[in-house]
């Protein structure tokens, strides 16, 4: 099977995510089905910024779903003596690692790691790029309220401009059929001709 990666909110089909978004809904039920699933899986955690709650999910995640985790803290690591991002992939990629969990400052970067490594790689934020995992948390939390979603008016308020969760909830929702509008400040809310997503005034009153 080829190897798969979640980089982009749309990395895979509608009907992909629909099937995650029901996979996990009965994971929450009934976890123990699942409680094995990675066993002999090695997931690594790969951040160079900052993080709370995004790691230690994937790091919660993974052990409870069996897999073995490995920590990479950047701060402690040969990067502060100038390893390069290839080298540190090649080191994971001779520990045969499965699964990729990297956030980086720089967009694109995780699309980088991809082509140069077997494992699957899981984008956990790139720069403002995007946060595709995040996207479909949201869209989780938004489901265990409305479970159907369709034609669901949704507003992000804050700086749409530089975040990468605005993006990619936006993208993901829209193909999830919700309507979507951002409500900021003019210069951080990216313009509807460019953006292709409306402003909050551009919702029709029902």
């Amino acid at each position: 099977m080829a190897v798969r990666h979640f980089i982009e909110p749309n990395s895979f089909s509608l009907d992909e995510q629909l099937a995650l978004l029901d996979l996990a809904d009965r994971m929450e039920a009934n976890p123990a089905p699942y409680a094995h699933l990675c066993d002999g899986r090695i997931l690594a955690t790969l951040f160079y910024e900052p993080s709370t709650r995004t790691r230690s999910s994937f790091e919660v995640a993974a052990e409870r779903l069996s897999a073995d985790v490995t920590n990479f803290t950047v701060s402690t690591s040969s990067v502060v003596k100038g390893e390069s991002v290839q080298d540190t992939i090649a080191t994971l990629q001779a520990m045969k690692v499965d699964y990729v969990i990297v956030r980086h400052y720089n967009s694109g970067l995780p699309n980088v790691i991809a082509r140069h490594t077997c494992a699957s790689v899981v984008n956990a934020g790139d720069g403002a790029h995007a946060h595709p995992s995040q996207a479909l948390l949201d869209s989780f939390t938004i489901r265990e309220v409305f479970p159907d979603v369709r034609g669901k008016r949704v507003l992000i308020v804050g700086d749409i401009l530089h975040s990468r969760v605005a993006r990619s909830t936006s993208l993901l929702m829209k193909r999830l059929g919700m309507e979507v509008a951002f409500l900021g400040p003019g210069s951080l809310v990216p313009r509807t001709e460019h953006s292709g997503i409306p402003r909050f005034s551009d919702f029709n009153e029902a």
